[in-house]
C-alpha cells in the first residue's frame, strides 16, 4: 500500500482545504469522516448533499468514512427509520463497508464518562424541571443563574446518576448537566444537558436503558471512539462547537476528533424540517415519506430522480460558510442534463385523440424503427407499431389555429415521428360539438419521416397505434409549496401548500414498449417529459410518475444571468 499523501482534488472547498491541509502537515494519516442521522424520519435531499460530502471527501482522500445511527431517543425513533437510511445511502452510491455504527453501541462507554466528570466534580444531577432550567439559563443579554442543586455534593450526585439509570425516577424528575460556566456569552455552555430519563422501549436496546445522552454529550465522543478526524456538522452546530471541545478535553477519550461546519441547503419551494415533513406525512398531505412530492431521497426516487443527478447537484452548489438559497430549478437542471444523456424516448399520449388514416390499408400493421435515444447512438433503435387508427395528443390539434400554431390543423400536413406525413381531411364531432376524432391521409413516400422531394412539415407529433395502446395511469407533479419561501412573513406554512401538486391522468395510452419498463427506471416520454414507473403499478395497468418537465427554465435564466441562488 502506498504512503504517499493523497493529494487534492481538483474541486476544493474550504473543508477539502483544511482536510488536504491536515494530511500535509501530518496530523492524520488517514481522512475519517462520519455521517450521523438520527433515525427519526427519512433522509431528504439536504442530508444527500451532507452524504455527498462526507463521503466523498474520504473517497477522494482515500480515507473512510463511517455510516453512525444517533438514536439517543427512543420516543422518535423506530427500525423502519434505520432501514430506509440505509437504503438511501447505498442507492446515492456510497458505501461505509464495515463501518456501520450506532451511538447505542456506546451507551455503557458513555454512561461510565458521565461518572467521571460527576467525579471530577464537572457534571451534577439537578432536580429542575425542564422549564426551569430554560428559566435559569438566561438570555444572549442577561447571564443564567445557578440551579440549587448545582453544588449538590458528588456522592449524592454519583447516587442519583445511578438511581436514575436504575429507573428509579419518572420522566423529567431529574437530569445530568455538565458544570461549565452559567455566564458564558454561549447559552450551550451554561451547563447543558447531559442525560435525561426517558422510558421507553429502544429499537436496538429494548428496556436495559431509561436514561439517554443528548446529542451533544453523544456526539463528540462517538466521534473519538471511532477515531474520525473531520467532524463535519451543518453551520447550525458552530455555537456547539465549544461544548464538543470542552466535552473532548475533559474526558479520557482515545481520539481528539475536531468540528467544522458548513452551510446547509435551503432549496426554495421546499421545506427539510423533519417536523413538517413528518406533519404532512401524519396529517396525510402527502402519500407517505416516500410520496414524489417530497423532498425526501425515497421520494425523489420513486419520483424518477436518478442518484448521478442529485450527486452532480450537491457538486454544483458546492460547500459554503453561509447561509444562502437555492433554486429548486438548480436540482431540476442537474437532474435533467443526467436523463438527457441516458433516458430511452418512448411514445405515450397523456390526453387522447383518435386520427383515423383513411387511406392506410385496414388490418395492416408496419413496424416503424425508431431511435431510442438521439443524443446516445450506441442506444439503438426499437420498432414501434404503426397502425390505421392511432392516438395523438388532444393539444397537437386546433380546428382554427392562432399564426403560430404548427401543429396539425385541417388541410394542414405534420410529421408522425419515424412513420409518415399525414394531413388532417375531416373533423369529426359529437352531438354536443366536442372533436371526438380527425380523418387524415398520408403520404406512403415519406416511409420514415422524410420526403424524397424534401419538404419538411413545420412539426412532428409522437403517436401511438390504437390496436397497441396499454392503458395507463400517468401522475404529474407540481412543487408541493406554491410559495417560493412557504411560510415566509408569518403565514400559515401550510396554507402555501399547492392543491394541484399532484394531478392524476387515468386514460393516458402509451406504446407496448412502455408496459415492460422496471420501477427505478426513467424514460422520456416523446415531447412530454420524463417519467418512470411507480411501484403501484399492477400488471396490464402500469403507473407512471412524471419526474420533470422538459422545459429547463433554471438553464435559461442561467443563461441570461438571472438565476436565483440568494
Amino acid at each position: 500500500m502506498s504512503t504517499e499523501t493523497p493529494a487534492a482534488p481538483e474541486r476544493g472547498d474550504f473543508i477539502r482545504e483544511i482536510v488536504a491541509a491536515d494530511l500535509r502537515a501530518g496530523r492524520h494519516d488517514t481522512v475519517v469522516t462520519r455521517f450521523p442521522p438520527e433515525p427519526n424520519g427519512y433522509l431528504h435531499i439536504g442530508h444527500a448533499k451532507s452524504i455527498c460530502l462526507n463521503f466523498g471527501i474520504a473517497q477522494e482522500f482515500g480515507g473512510r468514512c463511517h455510516l453512525r445511527f444517533d438514536d439517543t431517543n427512543p420516543v422518535k425513533e423506530e427500525q423502519e427509520y434505520i432501514d430506509a437510511i440505509e437504503s438511501d445511502v447505498r442507492w446515492l452510491g456510497f458505501d461505509w463497508g464495515e463501518h456501520l455504527y450506532f451511538a447505542s453501541d456506546y451507551f455503557e462507554q458513555l454512561y461510565a464518562w458521565a461518572v467521571d466528570l460527576i467525579r471530577a466534580g464537572k457534571a451534577y444531577v439537578d432536580e429542575l424541571s425542564a422549564d426551569e432550567v430554560r428559566e435559569h439559563r438566561g438570555t444572549l443579554t442577561e447571564p443564567g443563574r445557578n440551579s440549587p442543586w448545582r453544588d449538590r455534593p458528588i456522592e449524592e450526585s454519583l447516587d442519583l446518576f445511578e438511581r436514575m439509570r436504575a429507573g428509579e425516577f419518572p420522566n423529567g424528575a431529574r437530569v445530568l448537566r455538565a458544570k461549565i460556566d452559567m455566564a458564558s456569552p454561549n447559552i450551550n455552555l451554561r451547563d447543558p444537558v447531559l442525560y435525561r430519563i426517558v422510558h421507553a422501549a429502544h429499537p436496538r436496546t429494548g428496556d436495559a436503558w431509561c436514561v439517554y445522552p443528548t446529542y451533544d454529550f453523544a456526539h463528540g465522543q462517538s466521534d473519538a471512539i471511532e477515531g474520525v478526524t473531520h467532524s463535519i456538522c451543518t453551520l447550525e452546530f458552530e455555537v456547539h462547537r465549544p461544548l464538543y471541545d470542552w466535552l473532548i478535553e475533559n474526558l479520557p477519550v482515545p481520539s481528539r476528533p475536531r468540528q467544522y461546519e458548513f452551510a446547509r441547503l435551503n432549496l426554495t419551494h421546499t421545506v427539510l424540517s423533519k417536523r413538517v415533513l413528518l406533519r404532512l406525512v401524519n396529517e396525510g398531505h402527502v402519500r407517505g415519506w416516500d410520496d414524489p412530492r417530497m423532498p425526501t431521497i425515497s421520494g425523489l426516487r420513486r419520483r424518477g430522480f436518478p442518484a448521478e443527478g442529485i450527486r452532480d447537484f450537491a457538486t454544483m452548489i458546492g460547500v459554503a460558510k453561509s447561509d444562502s438559497v437555492v433554486e429548486v430549478g438548480m436540482l431540476e437542471h442537474a437532474v435533467r442534463d443526467v436523463l438527457n444523456r441516458t433516458a430511452a424516448r418512448r411514445f405515450a399520449v397523456l390526453d387522447p385523440l383518435k386520427v383515423v388514416v383513411e387511406d392506410y390499408p385496414e388490418g395492416r400493421v408496419e413496424h416503424m424503427e425508431v431511435a431510442n435515444n438521439p443524443e446516445d447512438p450506441s442506444a439503438g433503435t426499437r420498432t414501434v407499431p404503426f397502425t390505421r387508427e392511432l392516438w395523438i395528443e388532444r393539444d397537437d390539434f386546433m380546428e382554427e389555429p392562432p399564426a403560430k400554431f404548427f401543429r396539425l390543423a385541417p388541410g394542414r400536413e405534420v410529421r408522425l415521428r419515424g412513420a409518415y406525413f399525414v394531413t388532417c381531411r375531416e373533423v369529426v364531432k359529437d352531438a354536443s360539438g366536442a372533436i371526438v376524432e380527425l380523418r387524415c391521409t398520408h403520404d406512403p413516400a415519406t416511409r420514415g419521416g422524410a420526403a424524397p422531394d424534401g419538404r419538411r412539415p413545420k412539426a412532428t407529433l409522437h403517436w401511438v397505434s390504437a390496436d397497441h395502446a396499454v392503458p395507463a395511469e400517468v401522475r404529474l407533479y407540481d412543487h408541493l409549496f406554491l410559495h417560493p419561501d412557504p411560510g415566509a412573513g408569518g403565514r400559515d406554512l401550510f396554507a402555501d401548500l399547492n392543491p394541484d401538486s399532484e394531478t392524476v391522468r387515468t386514460g393516458a395510452l402509451i406504446e407496448p414498449a412502455l408496459a415492460d419498463v422496471p420501477v427505478g427506471e426513467t424514460v422520456q416520454f416523446e415531447r412530454l417529459g420524463y417519467f418512470t414507473p411507480d411501484p403501484d403499478s399492477a400488471p396490464g395497468r402500469p403507473v407512471f410518475n412524471r419526474t420533470l418537465t422538459l422545459r429547463d427554465t433554471w438553464a435559461r435564466l442561467q443563461a441570461q444571468g438571472r438565476h436565483d441562488t440568494r
